[in-house]
């Protein structure tokens, strides 16, 4: 699903991106709600961020990367713990594109995202490539999400990717 947020872009920057788990949910622009067999996801753009929840039988969890003021916690490039049940992996990597590069990147990921059933991405008005975008899906038995943050006044693209499933003896599910 691709929409409009009603919003106007603010020049924030990549670096000032920073990461949370375990936030309650955030006022939101746009939200898809998705059930992925037994887990529900929401999906949530918060304008120049992203927030996804997850809720299964064996617990939550939520994941917040945006620009929030005061906070201490910067983006990492990679972060593996173990929540209550869950297992969680992030990771987080900054692209530094040409102009040309950027436009198109931005139109191949909007595209992607804007066509698939699990997808959610918000463009600003005033700005053609800059836009939040979140793609979840479940792979085997853990829920995997990728997200793309585009700063297009700086040439960044900042993705990240996340999979969370609950430890079993064997191997992860959920």
């Amino acid at each position: 699903m691709l929409t409009i947020l009603q919003t106007a872009y603010s020049d924030t920057r990549a670096g000032d991106l920073a990461w949370a788990l375990g936030r309650e949910p955030l006022p939101s622009l746009a939200t898809l709600d998705l059930d992925l067999s037994d887990a529900r996801v929401q999906l949530r753009l918060l304008g120049a961020s992203h927030q996804v929840l997850l809720e299964d039988d064996q617990g939550s969890c939520s994941e917040t990367v945006a620009c929030m003021p005061g906070s201490s916690s910067p983006l990492p490039l990679g972060v593996s713990k173990r929540l209550g049940a869950y297992e969680y992996e992030f990771a987080a990597r900054v692209e530094k594109l040409s102009t040309g590069s950027f436009a198109g990147r931005a139109q191949e990921l909007l595209a992607l995202v804007a066509d698939h059933p699990n997808g959610l991405a918000g463009t600003f008005p005033g700005s053609p490539h800059a836009f939040t975008a979140l793609l979840v899906q479940r792979v085997e038995q853990q829920v995997c999400w990728r997200t793309w943050h585009s700063y297009p006044q700086e040439g960044r693209l900042v993705a990240t990717r996340t999979r969370v499933g609950v430890r079993t003896r064997e191997h992860l599910t959920v």
